[in-house]
């Protein structure tokens, strides 16, 4: 695959938006990483990035992420981004409550081959947790 850092975002997003958990962890190689600071332990490998993306997906199905600004330096892509969505399934322990939130973040993708090998994302875990109603542990 001879795809672009940027272009690999934008088909992550596009991904992403559609709720399409399978084509978003056809993006990764098998062994990346993801790293989501604010929530603590990455995720490790497609398999663990598909059965995420799916969990999230089914407790946030009209979900969006909106580009800010998406850059390309070498081998990375840096996205930042603005996104929501409305709770509508299981999440966190908790059953969906329709509760909405919108936050903003930036996320960085190390691109090899054509496939993501690692990303890490920053994002205010207090504020959307504020807005869903859930309480930080």
């Amino acid at each position: 695959m001879n795809r672009s850092p940027r272009e690999v975002v934008q088909l992550w997003l596009d991904a992403f938006n559609r709720c399409d958990a399978e084509a978003a962890a056809a993006l990764y190689h098998e062994d990346a990483v993801n790293l989501q600071v604010a929530a603590g332990e990455p995720t490790v490998g497609r398999a663990a990035m598909l059965a995420g993306f799916a969990y999230f997906f089914r407790a946030f199905p009209d979900n969006y992420t909106s580009p800010v600004n998406l850059f390309e330096d070498g081998e990375w892509a840096i996205l930042e981004w603005r996104g929501g969505g409305t709770w509508q399934g299981e999440f966190a322990g908790q059953p969906g409550s329709g509760r909405s939130f919108e936050i903003q973040g930036c996320g960085f993708f190390h691109v090899i081959d054509g496939l993501i090998k690692f990303q890490r994302g920053y994002w205010d875990k207090v504020s959307w947790f504020g807005q869903l109603g859930l309480p930080l542990e």
